[in-house]
């Protein structure tokens, strides 16, 4: 029996005249994201991308949870694959789809014809497998209105795909279709749940961390590394600059107001990523800034921070609260590393009582009592590169 995955297509199918650019990109990364499970070929037809495998050597169970973390995929299914043949669809459907089922306390069998040439309509097929099946299966129900599960017999184009239920995949639109960003990585919750959710827009991602070495340690650049690993399940892979701030902090202790502390942290980190943004092609930041979550996040705080750019910033985050925000990052499987305490460096150095509702001319004011212009040229100079990979690859 040849079983493929059957992955249906999300927001691309209204991409109009640009639809072949999106189904292009979104094969190409499908490629690289589920080649760690062996080799498959690959085909688009009706809105959905098919997934074969070429020898008994591919490992279609790890290819399924792959491909369920691509984003451009509405849904994904592992079929069994046959003629369009009514006698050929019920032979395979008595030997498949019992596994599938049995446990279960009710059931109920779906037709779905693409192909309008069938000579079956959608509700005789369903009642010719689900008959079937049924009589193979005594002790699970037919239940048509809330059944445990639904199975699917889809005809399509070339042939008929036999299958016990979609499942959901990771939508968006297809990873690097949108341009290039830099995400400033930090070791907590809110900057993965950033980059996740402009990588899900189509956003290629590049991320940059600020260490504070030896005010905060290696470990914690450990996690961080860690966070964007977790990320790169669903990117697949990602590079991370670290530029070091201790230089910079150790001055600004010495000479400018502590009330000001993070609000020119902020803007010296924004000018740094917007260098090394630059350096590499990106076209804007991403941040994981919530408005009003902390005293750097008010609104006159984030106008003062954009001001030190000419840069486009991407706040995907700046209107939920945090227990969304929690959410997704349970979701994507970054909570419990974000939450280890190991501190960053906006943590180290934070001011008793820091400025809510700056003034520009003053901020100015307080920068301008250091030579912030060498000092960022010296940590520019020292960043490090690191290349990321997903955790299947690591």
């Amino acid at each position: 029996m040849k079983e493929i995955i059957l992955c249906k297509y999300g927001e691309i199918v209204l991409k109009g005249l640009n639809k072949p650019y999106f189904e292009s990109a979104l094969t190409k990364e499908m490629k690289f994201r589920i080649a760690p499970a062996g080799e498959f070929e690959f085909f688009h037809s009706q809105s959905i991308l098919y997934i074969t495998p070429k020898n008994d050597s591919c490992d279609i169970e790890l290819a399924l949870e792959l491909a369920k973390k691509v984003f451009g995929i509405a849904t994904v299914a592992r079929a069994a694959e046959c003629e369009k043949d009514m006698d050929k669809i019920i032979e395979t459907a008595v030997a498949y789809l019992p596994d599938k089922i049995r446990g279960h306390r009710s059931f109920k069998v779906t037709g779905k014809r693409g192909d309008k040439r069938f000579p079956l309509t959608s509700p005789e097929i369903a009642t010719a497998v689900g008959s079937a099946v049924g009589d193979l299966l005594p002790e699970v129900d037919v239940d048509l209105k809330n059944p445990e599960i639904t199975a699917v017999v889809e005809i399509r184009e070339n042939c008929a795909y036999i299958h016990a239920g979609s499942e959901r995949g990771a939508g968006g639109i297809p990873y690097g279709t949108c341009g290039k960003a830099t995400l400033l990585l930090s070791g907590g919750i809110d900057s993965p749940v950033a980059g996740y959710m402009m990588a899900r827009r189509g956003a290629l991602i590049e991320a940059l961390h600020f260490e504070s070495f030896p005010y905060t340690s290696e470990r914690a650049e450990e996690k961080v590394a860690e966070l964007a690993s977790l990320v790169c399940e669903y990117t697949g892979r990602m590079r991370m600059k670290v530029i070091s701030l201790t230089e910079i902090q150790e001055e600004m202790t010495k000479k400018v107001n502590e009330e000001y502390f993070t609000l020119l942290l902020r803007r010296s980190m924004m000018r740094l990523a917007e260098r090394a943004a630059k350096a590499s092609g990106c076209m804007a930041l991403i941040t994981g800034e919530s408005l009003g979550q902390v005293a750097s996040q008010t609104m006159p705080a984030l106008v003062t921070t954009d001001n030190a750019v000419n840069i486009p910033v991407l706040r995907p985050l700046i209107g939920m609260d945090k227990e969304e925000i929690i959410e997704i990052s349970r979701k994507i499987g970054t909570f419990e590393t974000s939450i280890q305490p190991y501190e960053d460096c906006c943590t180290v150095f934070t001011p008793r009582h820091p400025k809510t509702r700056p003034e520009l001319d003053r901020v100015l004011a307080e920068e301008a009592k250091m030579d912030f212009k060498t000092l960022e040229d010296r940590a520019f100079e020292s960043m490090r590169i690191r290349e990321i990979r997903r955790a299947i690859d690591a």
